[in-house]
């Protein structure tokens, strides 16, 4: 039983294997690849309950070493999905798994109709963020291990966000639930525009965050200590190698991959801290992000979904985090809350009433007049009507 435990981190590799078939295999199959694994994170999800149990883990290499294989994992999928929209047989793969499965992939690729390569993009862009920023999440918070942080930060770089590792580990997590955090949406925001907003205002930090360890340690921020600006060049290299594999239009395709891959982990920012506040005073605690213990997104996803207790303790690995089913839950597993905050009124219907319980169950006394101010300044008549009320109450 305990080995069963092991193998349900698995299914995130199944899922990055699915969709390198999907695109190898070309055509309606690369849409219909998409469909279904969009399908079943939201109808597994909802099926298969929450998962809210801690088993003590103790293979701790295998556990990391399920961590690393998503970088080739990821590579094999870039290449599949680059492969798609080339007209050379790179490397020569469509005429050898053609020879290996009678499947013959470059008719398949020849007659893969435009609407099939957008859903291209979209498969992959799902894929750099579920295989590349759900791990280099991880794996960059290992601070201490320098393989798992030159694995994660590759992991990044395919959505040009190797910053992550910067601003998310020495920024996000001591700002969190604050104004001072580009990750944490305010009441009212726009999911699209919280996009473009934390990802300008996550450079930034990023570069003022490395700029000041290069100042402690007596070297220039024009130099090749700069972390931020050897992350960036890790980003241009892959861009190189799909220009060099297919021009100009491949590296473009790939580029669009690369910035939805990023446009997802700032959408899940959104999804994790909107319009939760905190005091600047007050550390971090589970109750600062959304949660939740959906079956599926946890086991496949290495336990993101318990945000809380990782904000609460953000050295804590994946396998250790704890559920903490009372602290406030999303509106459903990740792909679900995703889908649903990509739809503004929807968003907006749902949260609404969620972020108001959150300030009546969870919010302190200081966290209520935070609130009372955010509500003003929402420009949403449905948090306005609360602030004044909020404040006269001693909220």
């Amino acid at each position: 039983m305990n080995l069963l435990h092991y193998l349900k981190y698995f299914l995130f590799h199944l899922i990055g294997l699915l969709a390198l078939t999907a695109l190898l295999a070309g055509g309606s199959w690369i849409s219909a690849g998409f469909a279904f694994i969009v399908t079943l994170y939201i109808a597994g999800d909802a099926l298969s309950g929450d998962d809210t149990s801690t088993p003590k883990l103790t293979w701790g290499g295998l556990l990391t070493f399920q961590l690393w294989l998503a970088l080739p994992l990821l590579a094999a999928v870039v290449f599949a999905s680059v492969w798609s929209v080339c007209e050379a047989d790179l490397l020569g793969v469509g005429a050898w798994l053609g020879t290996l499965t009678g499947y013959d992939l470059l008719a398949a690729r020849a007659a893969t109709a435009p609407v099939h390569h957008v859903s291209g993009v979209l498969l992959t862009g799902l894929m750099i963020g579920l295989i590349g920023t759900i791990t280099g999440h991880e794996l960059t918070h290992r601070t201490w291990d320098p393989v798992s942080l030159l694995v994660g930060r590759w992991l990044l770089a395919f959505s040009f966000d190797t910053v992550f590792s910067i601003e998310h580990v020495y920024g996000h997590h001591r700002y969190v639930s604050t104004e001072q955090d580009p990750a944490t949406a305010p009441r009212g925001r726009n999911v699209y525009w919280h996009i473009l907003v934390s990802t300008v205002r996550g450079n930034l930090s990023a570069w003022e965050i490395e700029a000041r360890r290069l100042q402690r340690q007596g070297h220039s921020v024009w130099s090749p200590y700069n972390a931020v600006i050897r992350g960036h060049l890790m980003s241009v290299m892959l861009v190189a190698l799909a220009w060099l594999a297919g021009g100009p239009l491949v590296a473009g395709y790939f580029v669009l991959c690369g910035l939805w891959g990023k446009a997802l982990l700032e959408i899940v920012n959104y999804m994790e801290h909107y319009g939760i506040v905190r005091d600047p005073a007050t550390p971090v605690q589970p109750r600062h992000s959304w949660n939740t213990n959906r079956r599926l997104s946890s086991w496949t996803m290495f336990n993101l979904t318990r945000h809380s207790h990782h904000h609460a303790q953000g050295e804590v690995p994946y396998q250790d985090l704890k559920p903490y089913p009372d602290a406030p839950m999303m509106v459903g597993g990740y792909l679900t809350t995703i889908v649903v905050a990509m739809i503004p009124p929807l968003w907006h219907r749902l949260m609404t009433p969620k972020v108001l319980a959150w300030d009546r169950q969870y919010a302190s006394a200081d966290e209520r007049l935070l609130a009372a101010r955010a509500n003003r300044a929402s420009g949403m008549a449905a948090f306005q009507q609360h602030g004044t009320g909020s404040e006269r109450a001693g909220y």
